[in-house]
């Protein structure tokens, strides 16, 4: 049974159109939201659509944007829906209830479409949302409350097989017959049943919010190469041992989230016409960086490319982009046969 499939990519749209075509197909989705992309160019992302059971599955992929979300339906409409979010590329932090997850490869969050949220990642990322309506996500749960921005870990036990399920969903859903995505979906919702089960700790709360006191501190200060855990729990008034633990239980390090972070903005002043007269040493230290060769090795590590290669591609491609052409027609994405359940 051929399903439902809608895709879009800002690869043949010219840099400085980018950011409003996407803003456009997001809101198509997403509803009324504020999207706010660094001033950095040029931004780039897709956007893919899959249907399975009639639940939509929905793979965005994107360089460092901010998402914030201020819903006007009741909450008692019945456009109301419980997100499950899976994270398969990058990291991620999601905002809701004064709650924080940060999410990297392979975890998974809930967020209540109800009430207001926001997203916020360093760099390039990838999640993949499934969209489940809110008395169906309750009669699965059976929950008086939906554990919100709580992180489920990927890495072992149940949640790592709700992820595998979740992209396995989505790499097969054209292939599903109706009563074959209705049993996969119902044998998914059983799984994430299980992965929010246990009880919130009573000092769930107070966690969530030292972690976005914390994350707000880093990039207040991120240009600032002396920051380091020391100061930061100095600033958050935690002790640095606290600080580590935080960040042990949101899957990541002190030290990756700052890298990441600083990552994230080196990459996007490379890709900007507007820094072109800057040195690739310039930008490096600017965001905090004082090694050019440690900088060096860390953004080819992480992006596979070093700064000058991609300094290059980028300058070609901007080139490219803002040359005359004629409007593009409908576009496929490739499809995420990548996404093995491995």
């Amino acid at each position: 049974m051929k399903k439902n499939l809608q895709s879009f990519t800002t690869d043949l749209v010219p840099a400085s159109d980018r950011r409003e075509a996407w803003l456009l197909n997001a809101r198509q989705i997403c509803g009324d939201c504020k999207l706010q992309f660094p001033k950095r160019l040029p931004f780039h992302g897709s956007i893919e659509r899959r249907t399975v059971a009639d639940l939509e599955m929905t793979l965005f992929s994107s360089s460092s944007i901010s998402f914030h979300k201020f819903p006007s339906e009741p909450l008692n409409s019945d456009k109301r829906v419980c997100i499950v979010i899976s994270q398969l590329a990058g990291l991620r932090s999601y905002r809701q209830d004064g709650k924080v997850a940060v999410l990297k490869k392979g975890d998974a969050t809930l967020i209540d479409s109800g009430r207001p949220w926001s997203s916020d990642c360093p760099g390039d990322c990838a999640r993949l949302y499934l969209r489940v309506p809110w008395q169906l996500m309750q009669s699965r749960l059976r929950l008086n409350e939906l554990p919100v921005a709580r992180k489920i870990s990927g890495g072992v036990g149940v949640g790592s097989l709700l992820f595998h399920l979740s992209t396995a969903l989505y790499r097969e859903a054209e292939s599903l017959t109706e009563g074959e995505g209705t049993a996969a979906i119902e044998a998914y919702l059983r799984i994430l049943a299980e992965c929010v089960r246990p009880p919130v700790h009573s000092c769930g709360h107070q966690r969530d919010e030292q972690v976005q006191r914390i994350l707000s501190y880093i990039d207040a200060h991120l240009n600032e190469a002396s920051l380091n855990p020391s100061e930061i729990a100095r600033a958050v008034d935690l002790s640095v041992r606290h600080l580590h633990r935080l960040f042990v239980h949101q899957g990541s390090s002190v030290s990756d989230w700052i890298r990441m972070r600083r990552l994230g903005h080196c990459k996007s002043d490379l890709a900007n016409p507007l820094f072109e007269n800057k040195s690739i040493t310039e930008i490096a230290f600017f965001w905090g960086f004082n090694d050019s060769a440690h900088f060096s090795r860390a953004f080819k590590q992480e992006f596979g490319v070093s700064p000058r290669g991609y300094r290059a591609r980028q300058a070609v491609s901007v080139k490219t982009m803002d040359a005359p052409r004629t409007p593009p027609g409908p576009l496929n994405l490739p499809s995420i046969k990548h996404l093995r359940a491995s």
